[in-house]
């Protein structure tokens, strides 16, 4: 259910704006552009306060009962263990051979954070008071009035709505929705960090797991400009989140043809309130920052390249961000689950994690030619982590981002085709491709040098096999049995 409000006023006021920008000079004094400055942010607090006016008084017709679409279990397929490549075939000459292309899966655009509404006013207050909160160990506070902390009565339409119009009421939550969105841009959060944020400023003031607590991280969350529905199911409030990705083992409800999910674990069935705030955009699952989360190194690890002795790095991780990575849910864009690795591919690299490793192999690249530097780099990943099935490990199927390689003692094919696909982006300045057979995942490079092997056309590009799991292999070997299956190319951040 949309809300309908004539937003022709605000569309006007814009194009004011414009049009007094363009004639203050010389024809208008500052006193003049003050007072029009200050009408415009009236005419802005009005049609933010009309927009949630109406979604209290839509918040209060009867709420519709859905029931649960079942959680989409990761694909389970039958694992490719690694391969080594024996001496004897490791510096056999090297022929040109096109792999077949079974399909290519585009990139994901960028998507821009939401905006709230409007913009947020700062509110004139006597006495300012700060509520402190810590997310995955980053201390944080933002401005609060204890005396608008909310107490609920019940959980009915007419007591949600209440609540809502509460917060609102005034703007003495604006100075706190104004740091919270600041904390984001100065952070650099995703739009997951930034709901986690939340989730934990809310508990911390109204308590973990409590209704109240649900409800200021909806109003924070709708104010931000996300698009979230309110839920409940007998004495407890859900908030429910948009996005067009798909969460694997994720239960959803689907609400007006859009999907909808909770950090909690969901009931089978919900009342569900379908107002839509105006403006409001889905939350999206891209990591395209170096989140400032609080440093907390880990121990440091040597990471030593077997066919090149010499060519190592030490590396220690921040554990905030590693804890921050285990809140992460795995998800696909459409309905293709292979679009899922570009999401950790095109996640920088943690800004910490970069800062030492990065200078350290780039001394040891210089001056090598771009087949040599990606033959060490492809080694240094073949052989300086040690191989195991996330069955083993996690019990399940686990993506990791780069610095999750970095951290744990184990990884997969997956991961250090992430990890690698990085490396050569950020140090090499070279496009990368995924490339995935039947059970394993591999990458490609598209050098800017005549290269020998095995090969992909894209786009008139030649892209050279490399294959992280193919123990000891250089670049343009692929490994045994999936030189025979089709390929499906993934794309990444840096090829279009």
């Amino acid at each position: 259910m949309k809300i309908r409000i004539a937003t022709t006023v605000l569309g006007m006021t814009l194009c004011m704006v414009q049009s007094h920008a363009q004639n203050i000079n010389g024809t208008q004094s500052r006193n003049s552009f003050e007072k029009f400055r200050q009408e415009l942010r009236d005419d802005f607090d009005d049609f933010r306060q009309q927009c949630m006016s109406d979604f209290v008084a839509f918040m209060r017709n009867p709420w519709k009962e859905f029931e649960e679409t079942a959680p989409i279990p990761l694909p389970k397929e039958e694992v490719v263990p690694p391969v080594v490549m024996p001496k004897e075939d490791r510096k056999k000459p090297i022929d040109d051979k096109p792999v077949v292309i079974h399909k290519v899966i585009p990139p994901t655009p960028v998507i821009p954070q939401p905006q709230p509404v409007v913009p947020i006013q700062e509110v004139p207050v006597v006495k300012e008071h700060h509520a402190e909160f810590s997310f995955f160990g980053t201390s944080a506070k933002v401005r609060y009035v204890p005396e608008a902390k909310l107490t609920l009565h019940g959980i009915n339409e007419n007591h949600v709505a209440d609540a809502f119009g509460q917060l609102a009421k005034g703007g003495q939550y604006d100075n706190m929705l104004l740091d919270c969105l600041a904390l984001r841009k100065n952070l650099q959060l995703s739009d997951w960090a930034y709901l986690q944020m939340l989730k934990a400023l809310s508990e911390k003031l109204q308590g973990r797991d409590s209704n109240e607590a649900v409800i200021l991280m909806a109003y924070l969350f709708m104010q931000s400009g996300y698009q979230m529905r309110m839920a409940s199911n007998a004495n407890k409030l859900y908030m429910l989140f948009a996005t067009k990705h798909i969460l694997f083992d994720y239960p959803s409800y689907t609400i007006d043809g859009s999907s909808y999910y909770s950090t909690e674990e969901l009931p089978a069935k919900l009342s569900i309130c379908q107002v839509a705030f105006p403006k409001e955009k889905m939350l999206s699952l891209q990591i395209t920052t170096h989140q400032q989360l609080t440093v907390a190194l880990s121990t440091k690890r040597e990471i030593t390249s077997l066919s090149y002795p010499t060519f190592k790095a030490s590396i220690a991780v921040n554990k905030n961000v590693v804890s921050f990575y285990e809140t992460y849910p795995t998800s696909m864009i459409g309905a293709d689950f292979m679009s899922r690795w570009a999401l950790y591919a095109n996640t920088p690299m943690d800004s910490i994690a970069s800062a030492q490793l990065y200078p350290a192999l780039r001394q040891q690249l210089k001056g090598l030619s771009q087949i040599d530097a990606a033959n060490r780099l492809l080694n240094w990943v073949q052989t300086g982590f040690k191989y195991e099935y996330d069955d083993k490990v996690w019990g399940h199927d686990r993506a990791f981002f780069a610095e999750e390689s970095l951290y744990y003692p184990y990884c997969d094919c997956e991961d250090r085709c992430i990890m690698l696909s990085r490396l050569v982006r950020d140090l090499l300045g070279l496009k990368v491709i995924l490339v995935y057979y039947p059970g394993h995942l591999a990458m490609a490079v598209g050098f800017n040098e005549d290269v020998n092997g095995d090969y992909i056309t894209l786009n008139g590009q030649r892209f050279l096999i490399c294959d992280p799991t193919y123990i000891n292999a250089p670049v343009g070997r692929t490994m045994p049995k999936m030189d025979n299956e089709k390929a499906t190319v993934i794309l990444l951040d840096n090829v279009q």
